[in-house]
Order: structure tokens, then sequence, then C-alpha cells
């Protein structure tokens, strides 16, 4: 418990990590962040290096281990032949050296190995905050002036009706800036709110009520959420714009918060586009309920009409009611940008978030509406929005939150009627959820279990990324939320395996890969520099700000016309470390959602496994 409050209030004041000088050839592929005392440690050496063997030296020179590579593995697009090498029987906290041949590189082993990093991926959510003046204390010399109060927002045409006439004002101030650009979405926010909350809520500590028998449960309660302040701070503040964007005469919820078109890369207080809200959306309505759910969960308790804070969970779940009903109601309202833009003026030509498939968002927030109310409707559409199989999640197919949502439920009850069993409320879970939730756990097991068969023939030790269609934009973001998924493997299993198998995708995003870098901004020895993000490029500041996770290789190039050539057309090293590369090194929230989720949870269990 200790070790996590130390991380999470981290958040709020931690001291930010410098990059040591980049190396720019290096065959030695490794975590370059830190490992675990008993997790699994592997490095990959490229084809350039044959040595036979590699040695690892602690920090006062000495030996400590020599050996030859356990296996190697052929790359399927470059025919580049990579060895593996295993060194998990390195246990001692501390700083080595492996030396391979004329090369070497640095690792560390610690039992804080994740702290910082997942400290500064949340604190990364800060600095995207909208309209505020950023403290020092908190960012270091990446303060800056806030700009977008957004207090003066336009109702655009395609959102106007007879109450909200277009042209008309609201004020919707608050929230993050999505990516690179400043402006707000619903539906990625959402997500990324929802991604969080649910990670968060698996935490082992809040569970082992062994270690609580002699405590009030309000007062754990209150420690709980204290714990968890930094990321409920966050959540709220997004939150607290999410609210705005609900028009309060019919629950619908407008699609996002934008200029007609992109900002320069200029501060934020330098820009000066008009805003406006634009079309309500289904698929905003929708993500919208299941983030305000999310949200209320964060706070540890049994959601119902019993629970202290009634009168808060009251205002989130009546919200997301009113979102729910209205998408119920407006089913094809999908939000198409090119008929907007063909009916409107004036034209909205920034990030459209088209997804025109709803039954994810409706199987995800029914199932939040669900555990929070009991509600037999929301059962109901649970069950006829079911998916058939599991994908991975992202902004655009959100049912494994579903799925996340009712294995933490199931969690949540057994814990709540190991400690409240003798009160006369409802505990347990009945028949119709238990096939529920022992269907979302045999899907998303199916999925697990179909990609360790990938991690076998690996060059870089990890489960994902063994087919060109892993890489794409945002792939460093799917390496997480793949790690996510074998987490709560883990945590319905026990087995060590798929624990394993989380650190392995993440090794592969903080330097186990083909390019050689740490994909987070500020962590490593050699980590992107110049993302594409107008934050990072209007500072005046020569290092990015630390803690964003950039998308990653990207084989579509849909950028080229910017970036004029890529070093590699090979799927897993088509990147470029260049601010027009928005296919390969822009920044998101949603991305980042997926690596304050992993970082956080592995930060949980590092020290257990």
């Amino acid at each position: 418990m200790t070790r996590t409050l130390r991380l999470i209030i981290a958040a709020a004041i931690v001291s930010l990590y410098s990059c040591t000088e980049t190396e720019e050839i290096c065959s030695i592929r490794i975590n370059q962040v830190g490992f675990y005392p008993h997790q699994e440690k592997t490095l990959t050496l490229e084809d350039g290096n044959r040595s036979e063997r590699i040695t690892i030296l602690n920090e006062d020179g000495v030996q400590v281990w020599e050996g030859e590579a356990v296996r190697e593995a052929v790359s399927p697009w470059s025919g580049k032949k990579r060895r593996i090498f295993d060194f998990s029987q390195i246990t001692a906290p501390g700083k080595y050296m492996v030396l391979a041949g004329k090369e070497s590189h640095e690792f560390v082993i610690s039992e804080n190995a994740y702290d910082h990093l997942a400290a500064a991926a949340l604190t990364a959510f800060y600095h995207q905050r909208s309209g505020m003046d950023l403290d020092t204390a908190i960012t270091g010399k990446w303060a800056r002036k806030g700009g977008h109060p957004d207090t003066l927002v336009y109702i655009h045409a395609s959102a106007a009706d007879s109450i909200r006439k277009e042209g008309s004002v609201i004020s919707s101030p608050k929230g993050w800036y999505d990516a690179g650009d400043y402006n707000k979405y619903v539906v990625n926010s959402g997500y990324s709110m929802g991604l969080m909350a649910q990670a968060f809520l698996m935490f082992p500590e809040q569970y082992d009520w062994s270690k609580k028998e002699d405590t009030d449960y309000w007062d754990y309660i209150r420690k709980t959420v204290s714990i968890y302040k930094p990321l409920y701070n966050e959540l709220d503040y997004n939150a607290e714009w999410l609210y705005t964007m609900q028009d309060p005469a019919d629950g619908g919820v407008y699609h996002k918060l934008s200029t007609p078109s992109f900002e320069g890369f200029i501060t934020p207080l330098e820009c000066s586009k008009p805003r406006y809200v634009v079309q309500k959306s289904v698929t905003a309505a929708l993500d919208f309920a299941g983030a305000m759910c999310s949200f209320a969960h964060i706070h540890g308790l049994s959601l119902s009409d019993h629970d202290i804070n009634t009168r808060l969970y009251k205002i989130r779940y009546d919200k997301a009611e009113a979102a729910y009903a209205w998408a119920k109601a407006n089913p094809d309202a999908f939000y198409f940008q090119h008929k907007i833009n063909e009916a409107y003026d004036p034209d909205i030509t920034t990030g459209a978030y088209g997804d025109h498939d709803a039954s994810d968002e409706f199987f995800w927030a029914a199932s939040e509406l669900y555990c929070a109310t009991h509600k037999k409707e929301y059962l109901e559409d649970v069950k006829a929005f079911m998916p058939e199989k599991f994908s991975l999640m992202s902004w655009g197919y959100v049912a494994p939150l579903g799925i996340f949502q009712w294995i933490q439920y199931e969690k949540r009850l057994l814990a709540e009627k190991h400690l409240w069993g003798d009160l006369p409320f409802r505990f347990g879970i009945n028949e119709e959820e238990q096939k529920i939730i022992d269907r979302c756990k045999e899907l998303l097991l199916e999925y697990c279990n179909k990609s360790l068969e990938e991690a076998e023939g690996s060059c870089y030790n990890s489960a994902y990324g063994n087919s060109a269609g892993n890489f794409h934009w945002g792939c460093c973001s799917s390496f997480c939320d793949h790690a996510i998924c074998f987490l709560y493997a883990y945590e319905i299993t026990g087995d060590r395996k798929y624990a394993d198998n989380a650190f392995r995708n993440v090794n592969y995003v903080l330097g186990q890969n083909a390019t050689g870098y740490c994909y987070v901004t500020g962590f490593g020895t050699k980590s992107p520099m110049y993302p594409h993000s107008r934050l990072c490029h209007s500072d005046g500041i020569v290092e990015p700000i630390p803690g964003l996770l950039v998308g990653g290789p990207n084989p579509g190039q849909q950028d080229i016309a910017e970036v004029k050539t890529y070093r590699s057309d090979f799927p897993d090293e088509s990147y470029e470390d260049v601010m027009p590369s928005y296919a390969s090194n822009e920044i998101a929230i949603n991305w980042n959602a997926s690596l304050v989720a992993v970082t956080a949870w592995l930060a949980s269990i590092g020290n257990e496994m």
C-alpha cells in the first residue's frame, strides 16, 4: 500500500526524469527504464553484432553474469537475424552494464522500477489541461500560461436546435487537449477516462481485506480515495468539461469542441480561432455515459443509494442515464464529418473520430450502468450487445471496457460480501450475472492464450508486434493495451505467464524493439525529442514534456508528404522522430491513458512476482 501511495502522490510532484545522451547506433535492445528484481529480464542483440556471448557487470565493475543466447529469431519482414538473451538470474537491485563485443548498454534493477514512469505518464495529463495556468511545482520548467478558457463557445449549425440556435454561445471550460492539437473530443477523452479508472480499481491492495479486519471500513474508504487523489483530480478536471458537452434539454452529447481547422504550432495563449461544439452523436453519448460511471467507480465504493457521496453519484448517474436514453432514441446519429461540411458552414477539418458502429459503445455503457443501478433494462442490452469475440480495445472499439467492468464487478462484490455479508443489503452475484461474467472471462482468456502462441518466435520476446497488422497509427498504445489484457487474465487466473507477458510488451515500448527507441519522452537513453505536439514545439524548451507516449512505427506513413522520407518501410522500423510526423510521432491522451494504466498496474504487482 505504501509503495503505491508513493507512486500516485508522486504524479503531482514528480521530479522529471531526463534522458541521457542519445545512442544513435547500438545493437543492444533492452528495457531502458528498469526491471523489477524478480521480473523476467531479456535483451535482444541485433543482426549487426555477432557476439556469441554477453557479459554483465555490476556498478563496481564485477562480472555477475555471462551467457549465450537462448534462441535466435528472424524478422519476417527484413530477414534480419536477432538473438535473445535471458539474464533473469540477476535479482539484486542496482545499476548494471551489458557488454556485447565492443558495445555496451546500462540497465537498472529496482524495487521502484516504474514509479517515475507511471507518475510522469499521469502528470502528462496535467500538461494537457485546457484553460488554466500550470503550476511550476508540478510541471517544472514546462509550466505555462493557460489558453482556451472556452467560456465563449459557439453552437455549430450541425449542433443547433430550437433552444440552442446556430451561433448561440455556451461555456465549456476545462478538459484535456486531445493530442498534438488543441481541440477536445468526447469520444477519446471518455475512453481514456474509462480505461484508467478501471485499471486503477484492479490494484490488489484495494481487496486485501485480511489486512483490514480491525479497520473501520469507512475510514479505509476515505484513505483509498486519498491514495488515488492525483488520478481522481485529472478525471475530475476532464469530467467537469464533459458535463458541459451534454445538452441539458435532451441528454444528447456534442461530438467535440473544436476550431474549424487546426491551429498552427503556437502556444495556447496565442490561439485565436473561434471554437464550436459540433453535432451530437450516438458514440459521444455512450462514451460519455461509460466515462461517468467509470469515474464514479474510482471511489472504490458500492455504487448504490446507501453509499456516502450519494448526491455526487446521483449527479453522475443521472447524466449517464440521460445520455444513454438519448442514444437509444437516436441509434443512427453517427458523426460523418464530410456530410456536415456538405451541409453546414464553417467546414470542420479537425479530427473526426468517426465511428459508425455503436454496438460496442452500447455494450460498455450498458455494462457500466447495470453494475451501478441493477436495472433490468441495462442487463437486457448487455446481453443483446455482448461481443462474439474479444478484440483489442481502442477509442473506436470499447467493448473490452465492458468486459473489464464485469471482471471488476465480480471482484468488488465478492470483496464486499466478505466484509459486509451480515448486513441486510444485496451482496453476491445472481445466476444471470454470473453467466455474463463467465462469458467475459472466457472471451478474454481465449484472446490472451492465442496471443501467447505468437510470442515463441518473437524477435523481441513479446506476444504483440509479430505481424505487420500490429504496426499502425498509435501502435505503441496497442502494446500497452495488449499488456493490460494480460493483466486482467493474470487477475482472473493467478497464472504468472500472463503477468510475464505484460512486462514483455512494456519492455518492447521501453526499448527492446527494432528501432532501439524508448518511445516515452524523457525516459531511457534514446527517446523521442521531437514529438508532433504543439505544446512541445511552442514552449521554447529543447526537451519535450516528459512522460508522453508517441505513436510508434507506422508503415502507413500517412504523413509522407510532410516527413519527405522514412528511414525504413519495414513495419516495425517505420518510425521518424521528427515534428512533422503525425503518423508515427504524435502524442494523444488515449495512448497515454494506456501507458498510465499498464505501468501503474505493473508497479503495484512488480515486487510480488
